[in-house]
């Protein structure tokens, strides 16, 4: 048997849940893109206000300025705004989530042979993945960082060459609150979304409201996940946004900046972007969970039609 898991003919064998390892790990990457084009609009605008934290000088503004700020920029270009950073989170489907799903349900199969994702398999593949993601989403960052100055998003040639000059460690940049940032999002997201949804289809079902199940536990899961990963949002912004040709913003640096934005505006400087994040979370979850689900049951009913079943160990 191949120490690789796609390589095994085991990866490919349908299992007690009715679909293979292969299959569920193409209905989350599937989900992923669907997720992904949905968001990014308010993706793009959450990252603008946070950014907009500091004005072009580096004094912190109000949040309600930093908001106006983003505004302007969304109404200035609202189709570039919108789609900007989506060819790199496409990518990242793959650069990004086959590391962290592969990391998530191999975690999962070797310790539940039936592949049920739990606590444990969510830790692992956050601290695993983080190195894999993290450069996407620096350059995700990167492309609109500079909308207010140039009203176009940057290059991702340009950003890769900035990178390279300095032999690329600026793309690993905002690594470690990453980490962080991937624990709270899977084990929300990942973990207790689908167990929450479970629960409120089961208990919906009998009223006829069975189908909106995912978007209630969304709703429920969203506040939760924006409490827990929007600070460290912040320090990803702010770690990821500054020059690449310019010095390095430290995450000591950046706790610091989020401090003196706490200690100027309170709890609206740490959550800047609360309201939009939990808006996202909503949509983002809700769609990445449809989108697997609707796949995981076309995998379903070709297997059934195929004759593809469950074989019981020997």
């Amino acid at each position: 048997m191949s120490a690789i898991p796609f390589l095994n003919a085991e990866y490919f064998e349908v299992k007690k849940n009715g679909v293979s390892p292969f299959q569920n790990m193409v209905a989350y990457l599937g989900g992923s893109a669907f997720q992904t084009v949905v968001d990014n609009p308010v993706t793009a605008y959450r990252q603008l206000v946070q950014q907009y934290a500091k004005d072009l000088s580096g004094k912190t503004v109000d949040p309600a300025i930093a908001r106006a700020e983003a505004n302007a920029v969304f109404k200035a270009n609202p189709v570039a705004a919108s789609m900007s950073g989506l060819g790199p989170r496409l990518v990242g489907v793959g650069f990004k989530r086959i590391p962290k799903f592969g990391f998530l349900l191999g975690i999962s199969y070797f310790m539940d042979e039936h592949g049920n994702v739990g606590y444990v398999a969510a830790t692992g593949a956050s601290i695993l993945s983080a190195p894999f993601i993290n450069p996407i989403r620096m350059i995700e960052k990167q492309q609109r960082a500079y909308f207010k100055q140039t009203g176009k998003e940057k290059a991702i040639r340009e950003i890769l060459r900035e990178s390279a000059a300095k032999n690329y460690r600026p793309l690993f940049r905002g690594t470690i609150p990453l980490m962080g940032h991937s624990l709270a999002s899977a084990t929300t997201g990942l973990v207790g979304q689908p167990q929450l949804q479970r629960y409120i289809k089961s208990k919906l079902d009998g009223y006829g409201f069975g189908a909106v199940a995912g978007l209630i536990a969304s709703a429920a899961v969203s506040p939760i996940y924006i409490l827990m990963t929007n600070p460290l949002s912040r320090l990803e912004v702010i770690m990821q946004t500054s020059s690449i040709q310019g010095k390095s913003i430290s995450l000591v640096d950046a706790l610091k900046e989020v401090a003196r934005d706490s200690k100027e505006f309170g709890l609206r400087g740490v959550f800047r972007g609360q309201g939009i994040g939990i808006a996202k979370a909503i949509i983002s979850l809700t769609m990445f969970h449809e989108g697997r689900i609707f796949l995981t049951e076309q995998f379903k009913s070709y297997n059934e039609r195929k004759g593809y079943t469950y074989q019981v160990a020997a």
